[in-house]
Order: structure tokens, then sequence, then C-alpha cells
């Protein structure tokens, strides 16, 4: 039956969430702790979060993702856990041997109200904290925001290492927003064409990409080295990709260091991706290279030769809000019609707006949705079936059901392999979505097809 009791008819729900599009802070403080080199991420809680938040991680990236926890039991919950994560800061330093622990909260720490900074400097005073060793700390409750959130207020503690010394080392920051490693390695790429020098943060490239070399290492060659980190005080700008990812740790760094940021889409697609790159150019004063302005025109050839399979295909659509901003910019610069669009994460009227200048004057009747669910964008499509469904893993059972093409995009995807490996971000990225959503509407129309029109080329 999977999901075919969903009925049509939509109904306002305020107090009821049904297969959520999101899931919990903790998981995205984990992966941004990951970009950070030699840094063990921990858990303030139980056992059982923690080991929840691995597994999502590891089933998503196909890579072992090391974490440590407080392990919560009754009397942590009741009473406090200053005692569990004062005992792990010493146990982890002392078997680990990590550079950072990055200690994010559950509901159970949160709702006790364990005070992490007040922790830490207990932790300090008392010497579990080795000389040149740190301690970060985010507040992560799971019962509010999203993984987005928790995501923004990891990388929003990183802050804390940096540091100005009023002589600029001619860098420029960037933080990257939640994408996929390959998508980090394919900006840096970028970055280093156009002759700019940049300090990424967090950086979890080589981290959940890594190859396999038989020979185990407790941290990855990967990540923003601590060094680097401490450096970003003295950049002589910040790019943060993503106003719900990015924007709060680059505007933390602009008002502790006068490192002055800007704030753009994440560069999905053409438009956002022009914009990117001009951006860097502008900031570090320096020319676009003739291999980014030929990738360029390779985007363009391939939109202009494939539209007609483009134009007017109906799209119903499900992510993160900062993916969905320059997603959905995407589409409808190629003539699709995104006319189903939800976010699980609490991005509110602003989200909206957004949505609504973009899709604005596509000739279709557009439903969006934040702090929503999969169970109404099923409902919208029981009502307005579409071409294609764009989303996770989850969606898989919504594209049966309605037997609809189906694009895996986004976190997390549980079924297949290669996003981690392969980009999406800039124009070489977006030559890979293009041929994704191709395939996907080719494969039915051959599916489809009767004899007669089964064409050997389209």
């Amino acid at each position: 039956m999977l999901l075919r009791h969903t009925p049509k008819e939509v109904v306002d729900r305020k107090a009821l969430m049904i297969n959520p599009a999101k899931t919990c802070q903790p998981i995205g403080a984990m992966y941004a702790a990951l970009g950070i080199h030699g840094c063990l991420p921990h858990s303030h809680g139980s056992q059982g979060c923690c080991a929840y938040h691995r597994s999502t991680l590891t089933r998503h990236y196909k890579e072992p993702v090391s974490a440590s926890t407080s392990s919560f039991t009754e009397g942590a919950s009741v009473f406090g856990g200053q005692a569990n994560l004062m005992q792990a800061i010493n146990n982890i330093f002392t078997v680990y041997e990590p550079d950072v622990i990055a200690v994010h909260t559950t509901c159970l720490s949160e709702t006790i109200g364990d005070d992490l900074p007040q922790i830490r400097k207990k932790a300090q005073s008392e010497g579990k904290i080795p000389e040149g060793k740190y301690v970060l700390g985010a507040s992560t409750p799971s019962y509010s925001g999203s993984h987005v959130t928790g995501f923004s207020n990891m990388v929003k503690s990183m802050i804390d290492l940096s540091e100005s010394t009023d002589v600029k080392n001619g860098k420029v920051n960037i933080i990257p927003g939640w994408v996929e490693p390959s998508d980090m390695e394919e900006i840096k790429r970028m970055a280093a064409l156009t002759g700019v020098d940049t300090i990424m943060f967090p950086d979890t490239s080589g981290v959940l990409n890594g190859p396999m070399t038989g020979e185990y290492k407790m941290f990855p060659d990967g990540g923003t080295t601590i060094e680097e980190l401490k450096s970003t005080g003295d950049s002589i700008g910040t790019l943060a990709l993503g106003e719900w990812c990015s924007a709060d740790a680059a505007r933390t760094l602009d008002k502790k260091c006068k490192v002055p940021c800007k704030v753009l889409d994440m560069p999905f697609g053409l438009k956002a991706t022009d914009r990117f790159v001009d951006t860097m150019r502008t900031v570090a004063g320096v020319s676009v290279s003739d291999e980014l302005v030929f990738e360029r025109g390779q985007l363009v050839d391939m939109i202009t030769d494939m539209h007609q399979y483009f134009y007017k295909k109906k799209v119903a659509i499900a992510g993160d809000p900062d993916q969905l901003i320059s997603m959905v910019e995407f589409l409808v610069s190629i003539d699709m019609c995104p006319v189903h669009i939800v976010t699980g994460s609490p991005a509110g009227k602003k989200f909206i707006k957004r949505m609504e200048e973009l899709t604005e004057g596509i000739g279709c009747e557009v439903n969006i949705k934040a702090k929503g669910d999969l169970f109404t964008l099923h409902q919208w499509m029981k009502n307005e079936p579409v071409d294609l469904l764009i989303c996770n893993t989850y969606g898989k059972y919504i594209a049966r059901d309605e037997d609809t093409p189906f694009l895996r995009w986004g976190f997390p995807i549980l079924d297949r392999q290669g996003h981690q490996y392969f980009p999406t971000v800039g124009y070489k990225g977006g030559l890979r979505m293009l041929e994704k959503i191709l395939s996907a509407l080719m494969d039915r129309m051959d599916r489809d097809a009767d004899d007669a029109k089964f064409e050997l080329v389209l």
C-alpha cells in the first residue's frame, strides 16, 4: 500500500507533521563538525541519539562517521550532564587525541538546561583541555529548527577560533552551506580557476568522500585546519552561500573581526553560479578564467539543445531552503514549472516571498509551504499531477504511488551512490543536473511510447 492511503482533500494542520521533510538539528551540527580537520563531534545526550545521528550520515555518505557521546542515563537526564561531559572531554583527549571536540546538545541536555559555555570554562580551568587543543559548543535542540539550523549553529561556533592580527592575508572565506563534499571540492576548484585564494569552512571534502587506501585513520586528511580557522579573521572578505546555512557565521565573523561579508545564493544552476563567480571576481579583484567561461558556454549549449524537453514540464520539489531557492530559479530559467515547493525547515515568510518572486510569471498556480511535510506535497501532487518529482530518498514512495519520474536530490539519499563524488553546484554541476533531469523525463517517454513512437533518436 505504501502511501496510497493519502487523501486528495487538503486539511490545514498546525500541530501535526506527517512524513517530515527535514531531520533534527544535531545531524546538521555533526556534519558541520566533520568539516574540521582532526575534529571529533560529540553528542551531549544519550547513546541512542548519537547512534541515530551517526547512522543517518553513514547511510547517506556510505562512510564511517566517528562521534562520541555523553551517554546520558536517568540520573544525568534529571540532574544535568555536566559530570558526564567533563569526564567525556578528559577521556576523548586522552584516548583519541583530536585537535578539536565539537559538542552539540540534544533534547535531553537542552531540556535539563546544561550550560555548554560554563562547562567548557570549567573543563579549561581544571586542565581537562590540553594545551593547543580546543572545545567548541553549539546549542542544537532537536525539538526546534531542523538539520539546517544545527549546521548553521555549529558553523557559527567555529568563529570562536577566529583571530585578527590586523594584517590581511589576501584570502576570501567561503562558507559553503550544507552541500555535498563533491560540491565543496567544485566550489574550491572554481575559486582556484578564478585565481582566488580561499579558506573554506567547514570542508567535508576528503573526509566523507575519501579514497579506500587500506590504511585506517581516525581522522581523515581533509577538513579545515585549526590554523585556517584562526586566520579567517584576517581574510579580506567572506562569501556565505545560503541565508539559512551560512549567513549567521559570516555576520558573526564580521562583527568580531571586521571581515566584510556578502550572502549569496548557493551556486546551483546558471544564474546563481554567475552571481557567485562575479562576486569572487569583484572581492578578489581578478578576472574570470577562460576555462570557467568555456564551462558556462557548455551549460548554455545543453540548455539550448534540450530546451524542448524541459519546456512547461511541471515539477514538484522538496528540500532545504537555501538549496530550493537556487534550484527553483534554475528550473524556471530553463522554462520548467515548479508548481509544488516544500521545505521542512522553518524558513518563514522570507522564504515564501523569495519563492513567489522566482515563480512569478511561469503561467501556473504555485503551491509553496515552509515548515511543511511530504504528506502535503503528496496531496498537492494528487490534485495536480506533475511530470517530475525532485526530492530526497523519502520521495521514492510518493513517486511510486503517483507513477511520477523521480530525481533524487538533497539530504538524505539512502538508496543511491555518487552524490558525494559528483557535484551539482557550478556550471559542471548544472550539466549533471540537466543530464539527470533529461534522463528521468526521457526514460518515461520511452517507457510510455507505443511501437510507432518508440524513437531511436530523441
